[in-house]
C-alpha cells in the first residue's frame, strides 16, 4: 500500500537533508512543459495528494503549502485536509505567488531545489535575478521527488501513429518547409521543439501518452539545411512509419539522446528556441560554443491558424458531435422522467457511449464535468465514484465535455434543466448567455486580441455586480490538446498581447459560480474569419463552430433584448439545420423541441 501523504512528504524532506536544501519547489511540468502530465512526472500530486491540473507545491523543513487557483480552491480543500499541506489561494488578497513567497522566505546560502527537467529556462532565469538581492541560490540539478518516489511509474510506452493526411491536410513534408523558412528569416541554423503539440502536428503523427491529448513523448530538432531528428522510443513507431519518416527528411533517434544532439552543436550554430517552453535540463546540455535564438517556436502560430481543409473537416466533425451530444441529453432526460437513478458519473458514460459511435472518434479531450447542482459551482469539478451526486428533476447540471475525432477536437458546455429552477438560477444563466452571446456577435479590427475584447462577455454580469474568475476562452487544437496558444481570450496581464487572426478556433464560455447553490457556463468553439473591409481597415468576426441546443428551459428570455433573441434563434435554426439528417425517431424530436424558436 502506498504511504500517506505525510509519510511521502517526510522521504522528500530526508532527501532535501541529505543534499543540503531548504527548499524544494515541484511544478506541475514536465520536460515538455505540458499542461496535462503522464504519470512518470505527476510528483506534485503524489506528494501533496492534490489531483488538479493546475498547482504548485513548495515544501521546506517544516512547513508545505500547494498554491492554486479558484478553479480548484474546493477541490484542494478536500484532498489536501489532513495532509500537512497548507491551500495557497493563489490570485487572492495576502497571497504572494511561488516564487514571491520563495524570495521571501531565502535568505543568504540557502538553497532552493526544482527539478531541471520540470522547469522552463525562462523560469530559471528569473528565479536567479530575484535571488541575487537576497543570496540564495537555485539548485536544479537534482531531481529530489524522483529520489523520495520509490514506485514511479515508469515513461509511458503507447504506440505513435500517422496522422492521415485526408485529415492532416497539409504534408509534413510542407510543414517541415514552411517551418525552415521561418527559421532562416530569424537567423536559425537549427531548431529545438520539445512541446508535445508543436512535434506532433509538425510531423503529422499522434499518439496517447498524455490522457485526453494525442501526443506522444518527443523532442524535434531541425536543421535549416539537412535532415530533422526526432529523439522518440523506437518501439512505439512501426518499421513502415520509420520508413516514411525517412522519405520526408527526418531520421529516429532515442528519445533520451536529445542532450547528446544539443551537445554537438558548433561554433556558428545558431539554436532558436523557446525558453518558455524547453526545460532546463534539456537547454543545459546545449554546447557552449552554440549561439541561442529565444522566441516563440514558429509551428506555433503555424498550427493555431487552421487551413479552409482543416475548417471543412472541424465543421463536419461539429455536427457528428452535436448529433452525439443531442441523443446522449435525451437518454438522460427519459431515464430521469422514468424515475431511474442517475448520477453525475452516468452523464460521462452516456456521453461516452454516444460520441464512441461517430465516425473517426478517437477519445475524449478532457474528462468529461458534470456537475449538479453545487457542484457546478467547481469550474473544475471531475465526479469520481468515491465523491458523485445523484440528479434529481430539479434544479442544474452543467455538463463540460469534448471529443477527439480525426478531423478536430470539440469542447462545449452546456447547462440543463433537469426540473423546476429557481428564479435566480434562470437569471443567472441567461445573464451568462448574453456575455456569450455579446462576444460571439463581435466585430473587431485586425490585430485585436483577447485581452482587448474579453470584457464584452463579462459586462452583463458586471452590470449586476458580478464577475467569474477565469479566462473567457482558450485556442484548441486540430485533433490536438484542447487548450492551444498561442491566443487567448482573458483579462489583461503582463503578458504579450497576440492577435486574433483568421482561422484561429477559440473558445468562448463565461461562466458565475455560487458556492454552495450553482453554477452556470455556457460555451461554444468558434473560428476568427475576414468581416468587413471599411476606410478604417479590415475587420474580423466569429464563426460559431459549436452544433448543440441551449436549454431554454434554464433561461429568463424576458432578459433578451430582441438582438439576444434573434441571436439564439438563428443559431437554434442552424443546429437544427445541421443535425437533423443525422437524428430520427425520439432524437430528433428532441432536437426540435429544444431547437423551437423562443
Amino acid at each position: 500500500m502506498s504511504e500517506p501523504i505525510p509519510s511521502r512528504l517526510a522521504l522528500l524532506r530526508q532527501a532535501m537533508r541529505r543534499h543540503g536544501v531548504d527548499a524544494c519547489l515541484v511544478p506541475s511540468a514536465d520536460p515538455h512543459l505540458s499542461e496535462y502530465l503522464p504519470a512518470h512526472w505527476q510528483a506534485r500530486t503524489w506528494l501533496s495528494g492534490f489531483t488538479g491540473s493546475a498547482g504548485t507545491l513548495v515544501v521546506t523543513a517544516d512547513w508545505a503549502g500547494l498554491w492554486t487557483d479558484s478553479r480548484y480552491f474546493a477541490q484542494a480543500e478536500r484532498e489536501l485536509a489532513g495532509t500537512g499541506v497548507e491551500l495557497m489561494r493563489q490570485r487572492t488578497a495576502n497571497v504572494p505567488e511561488p516564487q514571491e513567497w520563495l524570495h521571501q522566505q531565502l535568505h543568504e546560502s540557502q538553497v532552493l531545489a526544482v527539478a531541471g527537467d520540470s522547469l522552463p529556462l525562462s523560469s530559471r532565469t528569473r528565479i536567479e535575478r530575484r535571488f541575487e538581492s537576497t543570496g540564495a541560490r537555485l539548485r536544479t540539478d537534482l531531481d529530489l521527488p524522483g529520489e523520495a518516489w520509490n514506485d514511479r511509474p515508469p515513461l509511458p510506452a503507447a504506440p505513435v501513429t500517422e496522422h492521415p493526411i485526408r485529415y492532416a491536410c497539409i504534408a509534413r513534408a510542407d510543414k517541415l518547409a514552411r517551418l525552415r523558412t521561418a527559421m532562416r528569416k530569424l537567423g536559425a541554423s537549427h531548431h529545438l521543439v520539445s512541446s508535445l503539440d508543436d512535434v506532433a502536428w509538425l510531423t503529422n503523427l499522434r499518439g496517447s501518452d498524455v490522457e485526453c491529448n494525442p501526443v506522444f513523448l518527443a523532442h524535434l530538432l531541425v536543421a535549416a539545411e539537412g535532415p530533422a531528428v526526432l529523439f522518440v522510443d523506437r518501439g512505439k513507431l512501426t518499421d513502415a512509419l520509420v520508413g516514411a519518416l525517412a522519405a520526408d527528411g527526418v531520421r529516429i533517434a532515442d528519445y533520451a539522446t536529445v542532450t547528446d544532439a544539443l551537445g554537438e552543436l558548433r561554433e556558428g550554430d545558431r539554436l532558436l528556441l523557446d525558453a518558455g517552453r524547453v526545460a532546463c535540463a534539456v537547454a543545459d546540455a546545449i554546447a557552449p560554443a552554440a549561439q541561442l535564438i529565444d522566441a516563440a517556436n514558429p509551428s506555433t502560430a503555424m498550427k493555431a491558424r487552421k487551413s479552409a481543409a482543416e475548417l471543412d473537416h472541424v465543421r463536419e466533425v461539429m455536427r457528428r458531435d452535436g448529433a452525439a451530444l443531442s441523443r446522449a441529453f435525451r437518454r438522460l432526460e427519459e431515464r430521469l422522467a422514468a424515475g431511474m437513478r442517475q448520477t453525475e458519473l452516468d452523464v460521462h458514460t452516456l456521453l461516452r457511449e454516444e460520441r464512441s459511435a461517430q465516425p473517426d472518434f478517437v477519445g475524449e479531450s478532457f474528462a468529461t464535468i458534470a456537475g449538479y447542482q453545487a457542484n457546478g459551482a467547481l469550474p473544475h469539478y471531475r465526479a469520481t465514484p468515491e465523491h458523485h451526486s445523484t440528479l434529481r428533476p430539479q434544479g442544474l447540471l452543467l455538463v463540460d465535455s469534448g471529443g477527439q475525432y480525426l478531423g478536430g477536437t470539440t469542447d462545449v458546455t452546456r447547462v440543463l434543466a433537469l426540473g423546476e429552477t429557481t428564479a435566480e438560477q434562470r437569471r443567472d444563466a441567461t445573464l451568462v448567455l448574453k456575455g456569450l452571446i455579446a462576444l460571439s456577435r463581435a466585430r473587431f479590427p485586425k490585430g485585436a486580441s483577447g485581452p482587448q475584447l474579453d470584457a464584452l462577455a463579462r459586462a452583463p454580469l458586471w452590470a449586476s455586480g458580478m464577475d467569474y474568475g477565469h479566462g473567457t476562452g482558450h485556442g484548441v487544437g486540430y485533433f490536438l490538446n484542447v487548450h492551444e496558444g498561442p491566443q487567448s481570450i482573458r483579462p489583461p496581464t503582463s503578458g504579450p498581447l497576440v492577435a486574433l487572426e483568421p482561422g484561429m478556433i477559440s473558445s468562448i464560455e463565461p461562466g458565475l459560480y455560487k458556492p454552495g447553490r450553482h453554477g452556470i457556463r455556457h460555451e461554444n468553439l468558434a473560428v476568427v474569419a475576414e468581416a468587413d473591409q471599411t476606410e478604417f481597415g479590415e475587420f474580423h468576426a466569429f464563426e460559431t463552430l459549436t452544433l448543440c441546443p441551449f436549454d431554454r428551459r434554464a433561461l429568463e428570455p424576458g432578459l433578451l433584448n430582441p438582438e439576444e433573441r434573434a441571436w439564439l434563434d438563428d443559431y437554434h435554426a442552424r443546429v437544427r439545420a445541421a443535425l437533423s439528417p443525422l437524428l430520427e425517431g425520439a432524437d430528433l424530436v428532441w432536437l426540435e423541441r429544444h431547437c423551437a424558436p423562443l
